[in-house]
């Protein structure tokens, strides 16, 4: 159990300092629920109109996949890192099929037209 020990008191530590500021304002913090105007919808200074949940047309979705796709792409990327003759060929053809793989999705998003404004 000693050589355990390091690692629990890691732990609880780490606990501690991730728990302790997310209570530390509660005893100091007053009832917001006294005033009403603190509990009212606020909308630009208006009162709300409409439903919230309206349906968003497919293009929204498109752009946001066009904007997460770098994400992976960089990740998967960082083996290519290394000098290249430390590279083997299996190495070297996945990364390429990989990148296919991403040329492929983007020009089809491309002609699909998911980055044309209207």
């Amino acid at each position: 159990m000693s050589e355990f020990s390091p690692i629990c008191i890691y732990l609880v530590i780490s606990l501690l300092v991730s728990l302790i500021p997310l209570g530390l304002p509660f005893p100091f913090s007053s009832n917001s629920s006294t005033y009403p105007e603190k509990l009212s919808a606020y909308e630009c200074g208006f009162d709300p109109f409409g439903d919230a949940r309206s349906r968003f047309d497919i293009r929204f979705y498109l752009v946001s996949i066009l904007f997460i796709i770098p994400d992976p792409e960089v990740t998967f990327s960082f083996p290519w890192a290394v000098p290249p003759n430390k590279i083997d060929p299996f190495g070297s053809w996945s990364m390429m099929a990989f990148l296919l793989i991403l040329t492929i999705g983007s020009l089809y998003e491309w002609k699909r037209g998911a980055s044309d404004r209207e």
